[in-house]
């Protein structure tokens, strides 16, 4: 696909995600990885609604500006997600009201924020870690991120929202809006003891569709 044509898919998928309320106001930020190492990614303070497909700012392989708007200030996130992430091409970060509010939940594990209630919670999103609250742009999330090793396509930050990588935009998409219902069926059915997908049930999904998850996934 032409750079052209990366960049009017990413204004579509924004379009979409903010039209449905899935990241509000200019919050939220996109990114896709190119074959030559470089990124296209949302410019900084713009809205997913309202991109212009030529202000899509344009970085090389370190992170320099070569065209466009200014980037995101969420680029050590992404980042760090690409560089242990295996097969990352194309990273969603939102802010989503439901999984925002389980990052601020006190029972939630780190290592498997949300459990295995439907068989596309699993296929789609995964296990999911949460890493603690820093500043948005923080460098320091950086850090958090890497100390996942790349076990995690999925991670929800602390009081902030989720970002999620896949091997295409549109699978990212699909992750994050996944992890977004799972969020919010986890509100509506909690202290209600809703019934799990077992143990066999999740490697029975992982051996049908090769799926890799971290040891703490289920």
């Amino acid at each position: 696909m032409s750079e052209s044509a990366l960049r009017e898919t990413i204004c579509r998928f924004g379009r979409s995600l903010f039209e449905r309320g899935l990241t509000p106001g200019s919050s939220g930020n996109i990114s896709l990885r190119l074959d030559d190492g470089g990124w296209l990614v949302t410019p900084t303070d713009a809205s997913l609604g309202f991109l212009d497909p030529a202000r899509i700012a344009r970085l090389d392989r370190d992170g320099r500006l070569l065209a466009g708007d200014a980037p995101t200030k969420e680029i050590p996130l992404h980042a760090a997600l690409y560089d242990s992430r295996e097969g990352a091409r194309a990273i969603v970060h939102l802010h989503s009201t439901h999984a925002v509010a389980v990052s601020m939940l006190p029972e939630i594990d780190p290592r498997a924020v949300l459990p295995p209630l439907t068989a596309y919670s699993v296929m789609r999103a995964g296990a999911v870690a949460l890493v603690p609250y820093y500043r948005p742009g923080d460098p320091a999330v950086a850090d958090a991120i890497r100390g996942l090793a790349g076990a995690y396509a999925s991670v929800l930050l602390a009081n902030h929202g989720p970002v999620v990588a896949g091997a295409t935009l549109e699978a990212a998409v699909y992750a994050t809006e996944e992890l977004e219902e799972t969020a919010k069926l986890y509100l509506l059915l909690r202290n209600l003891n809703p019934r799990h997908l077992t143990p066999a049930q999740v490697a029975d999904l992982v051996a049908h569709f090769g799926l890799t998850l971290p040891d703490h996934g289920h």
